[in-house]
């Protein structure tokens, strides 16, 4: 994902996404150099980051330092900790100290926080999404008003605010000439899409029917991590993690969980082989271990797994299940031989993207009055199946155009 937005005197990116692994964990990026970005970014003013989703965030640590780089302040912090971690990895040490250094010289901005680049006007608004302090960006020049969502969704806890951020902060103050909107799930049209709180009631059922539950889902999935951990709260069993994870974990607590006790995590279980008084309790009591594909994590359940009754255990898989599905070009190897070491399975997730009738619903109520532009998405087409409006319907732009003088170049790939 990347957009750029250009006046005759200021130009500024809107996230550097790089391409994500396939499922053999290899890239194929013609970007991922430091002399493609350096041509791609030549005369750019500011780059700005939606959230920190490789496919947005991707290339930052190739963006010349002359190139001022803005992420959530929040965002920030989880993107610092992962780079840290993963520069444990020896193969990829050199590649995470680059990272740590560009995240350092990132500039963290917070919600309505007007920053101006040149003039361009830039204001980031919270949306919820599977990326703790994901942002959409008002973007305001030459006496336009454009939007660009960045990913979000209608069904997370924080998804509240959507409608009336757009109404009371972004209407209020004028009408959207450009829209500019995700539509990962133009896909799947017909899916029903599950809450956040609907998840949560479904993990407790689950937890109530197995002792021993292990959740392998994304670390950095604010809501998501909520959601099981709310769960298991209400069973008292040990919520159990790495040190990675409660490093995470904490940087939820002290931003988000002053604000709501949903989010706040306390103080997990850090899980050793060598920690034989949680090993204990968890045989006693049962437990909710949150787990990564990982050697560590192997190992760990190499000594688990044995000590504790099949029937009891489970695995809760809460990520898209075509990683896991052993006929789909998505899938991941490693996630798949993860999964396949636990006697028992259950996929229960929700997509960090907005429904089609969230979609929907967001199109209608800005109505803009030149086009919409759907990105991240393969099926972008499929926006006209949408229940819009007429007028709507024929303001979708998916090809290069001239649109009221302003110009719209759409590259399928860079």
């Amino acid at each position: 994902c990347i957009t750029e937005i250009a006046t005759d005197s200021t130009r500024i990116l809107i996230d550097l996404g790089g391409n994500l692994p396939d499922g053999e964990g290899r890239v194929d990026d013609n970007l991922a150099n430091v002399e493609a970005i350096e041509k791609l970014t030549t005369g750019i003013d500011a780059i700005f980051y939606t959230h920190y989703h490789g496919d947005h965030l991707g290339h930052y640590h190739l963006v010349p330092n002359s190139i001022p780089q803005y992420l959530g302040k929040i965002a920030k912090k989880i993107a610092y900790c992962k780079s840290k971690r993963l520069s444990f990895i020896i193969e990829r040490k050199e590649l995470s100290e680059k990272e740590i250094i560009a995240i350092d010289r990132m500039i963290g901005f917070e919600a309505k926080q007007i920053i101006e680049i040149g003039d361009i006007r830039i204001t980031p608004y919270f949306v919820s999404h599977s990326a703790c302090d994901s942002h959409m960006f008002l973007i305001e020049a030459d006496g336009k008003r454009i939007l660009h969502t960045g990913d979000f969704r209608g069904h997370g806890y924080l998804s509240k605010g959507l409608i009336p951020t757009i109404e009371n902060y972004i209407l209020r103050k004028g009408k959207i000439d450009i829209l500019i909107t995700e539509g990962t799930m133009l896909s799947r049209l017909d899916e029903k899409v599950m809450t956040e709180q609907e998840l949560k009631c479904e993990a407790n059922k689950i937890m109530k029917e197995y002792k021993n539950v292990f959740v392998m889902s994304s670390s950095t999935d604010m809501e998501k991590l909520a959601s099981f951990h709310s769960a298991n709260e209400k069973l008292g069993r040990p919520y159990v993690c790495d040190d990675f994870q409660s490093k995470v974990l904490d940087i939820f607590s002290n931003s988000s969980g002053k604000k709501s006790s949903l989010f706040d995590f306390g103080s997990p279980y850090i899980f050793s082989n060598d920690n034989y008084k949680l090993i204990n309790w968890m045989k006693d009591k049962g437990f909710c271990m949150m787990v990564r594909a990982t050697d560590k994590y192997i190992s760990y359940l190499d000594y688990l797994l044995p000590i504790f009754n099949n029937e009891e255990t489970i695995l809760i898989y809460s990520m898209w299940s075509e990683y896991i599905n052993p006929n789909s070009k998505h899938k991941n190897i490693n996630y798949y031989n993860f999964t396949k070491l636990f006697p028992n399975i259950k996929q229960l997730h929700t997509s960090g993207h907005a429904s089609p009738e969230c979609l929907a619903e967001v199109c209608n109520l800005l109505n803009p009055t030149t086009c919409i532009i759907p990105i991240h998405s393969e099926y972008s087409d499929n926006f006209r199946k949408l229940t819009l409006t007429d007028d709507l319907k024929n303001k979708i732009v998916t090809e290069s155009s001239n649109v009221k003088d302003i110009i719209i170049e759409i590259k399928a790939k860079v």
